[in-house]
């Protein structure tokens, strides 16, 4: 399945996208039980809501909806940095025995065809394609070996970034956390039709120039092991994110540098999952 969120005359919903065009609204479906997809997945709602996708009538349209981050309110985005060994090549740091952290908050995020928005404080306005993972069950000191089970799906995420305030210090909250410079979409393509550990390719475009290509087996940390670490030292609950790092080719690393700006669009595309597109925009011109 293909889950969305998103707001139709200014109302929130989500649905299942059954065509490339056509949405069952799972809304009114659901109801109070369910009334967001966190909850849905929190519900273990979801073959519910596939059998729905097959029976129910589809009301709405794609073109006709403002989709949202695909999970809004999550409880937690954890962002796992240096992950790609061409990526810690071109940073010149070390290779690390355990992954690297940081947080982003949902005040952060846009969704699909939203705009990446650049702030006055910077030009340094970063590409950073990368997969999402989405939790579908709690879990604590998660095995390796379990880490599968507790997955709901998967989607795209360009974690753009302002790197001179990122680098500015040792802690990148600043850098990584600017108002809606993290793009989440378009959808989440439910686990049961990506198995575990399924070589997926992610590319990033900008204004349709490849800038980034990589595939899932040179993560220099697995989804598995990512799971495994990140509930170590706390819980993780439905719905929280676990963005995966992203590969060699970031605009700061190149000569001359290649920063995103406004007028400019950049894709991340996933095979397997589909291709998350998003404009730039100033924040000086109708945002903020």
């Amino acid at each position: 399945m293909k889950l969305i969120s998103f707001l139709h005359q200014g109302n929130p919903g989500y649905g299942v996208v059954v065509d490339s065009e056509l949405v069952v609204d799972l809304t009114p479906v659901f109801g109070p039980e369910a009334p967001d997809l966190k909850a849905l997945i929190a519900g273990d709602l979801l073959s519910i809501a596939a059998q729905a996708a097959r029976t129910e009538t589809p009301t709405l349209r794609l073109s006709d909806l403002e989709l949202l981050p695909v999970i809004p309110n999550p409880g937690a985005i954890f962002c796992v940095g240096l992950n790609y060994s061409d990526h810690v090549l071109e940073t010149g740091r070390a290779l690390t025995d355990v992954p690297t952290m940081f947080l982003r908050t949902a005040a952060s995020q846009v969704a699909h065809h939203q705009a990446i928005v650049k702030p006055p404080e910077s030009s340094q306005l970063d590409f950073e394609g990368e997969i999402a993972v989405i939790i579908g069950r709690d879990g604590r000191r998660i095995s390796e070996a379990d880490a599968w089970s507790h997955v709901a799906g998967y989607a795209c995420y360009n974690d753009a970034s302002i790197r001179d305030w990122q680098l500015a210090t040792t802690q990148w909250t600043a850098g990584k956390n600017f108002w809606r410079t993290g793009a989440f979409g378009p959808w989440m393509v439910t686990a049961d039709e990506i198995f575990p550990g399924q070589r997926l390719t992610l590319t990033t475009r900008l204004n349709g120039q490849e800038v980034q290509r990589a595939t899932t087996d040179h993560l220099i940390h697995s989804i598995p092991r990512q799971i495994a670490y990140i509930s170590a030292f706390t819980p993780l609950r439905p719905g929280d994110v676990i963005v995966t790092g992203t590969p060699g080719g970031i605009g700061s690393k190149r000569v001359p540098p290649l920063f995103m700006k406004a007028g400019d669009t950049c894709e991340v595309e996933v095979d397997a999952i589909g291709v998350l597109r998003n404009e730039i925009a100033d924040e000086s011109v109708g945002y903020g």
